[in-house]
């Protein structure tokens, strides 16, 4: 088993502080855009790239990073036909869509990754249960929870 891939994630706000939430096209999970950092790229680039290809906006300023990564496990029966890691190591970004900013979940039509999303404040979110996921999700929570209430 490898280790963890490395990986980037983001807690997307618009203009009334509410954070966006995606349902994955698979229509396992609701959850935040995430995407691995590809060689040679920084963190900031692949949080860039990931945004632009997963909700179709360049249209977006990044307000935070938190200063250590959040790692989570896979569940054992979670499989990859391509590569095999422990689980992920994610850096994670708060940004703030820009006043009018369009969101286009099928701007990358070959890998389509959410099938609708919704806008939810940091208490909705909170009452959430993402399985595996869950944990880092409220660690980032936790650690932006006092930038959303100022951006």
């Amino acid at each position: 088993m490898n280790p963890y891939r490395q990986n980037v994630a983001a807690l997307i706000l618009n203009q009334e502080n509410k954070i966006w939430l995606g349902k994955r096209s698979d229509g396992l999970a609701w959850g935040f855009p995430q995407g691995g950092i590809e060689a040679g790229e920084k963190p900031e680039e692949a949080i860039q790239r990931e945004l632009r290809e997963e909700i179709g906006t360049r249209d977006f300023d990044l307000l935070a990073k938190c200063p250590h990564t959040l790692k989570y496990d896979f569940p054992s029966h979670l499989t990859f036909p391509t590569w095999t890691y422990k689980g992920q190591e994610q850096h994670y970004f708060l940004v703030k869509l820009h006043e009018n900013a369009q969101i286009d979940l099928e701007s990358k039509p070959d890998e389509i990754e959410f099938s609708t999303y919704k806008w939810l404040d940091l208490s909705e979110i909170r009452q959430m249960d993402f399985g595996f996921k869950n944990e880092v999700y409220q660690q980032a929570l936790d650690y932006f929870e006092s930038y959303i209430g100022k951006s």
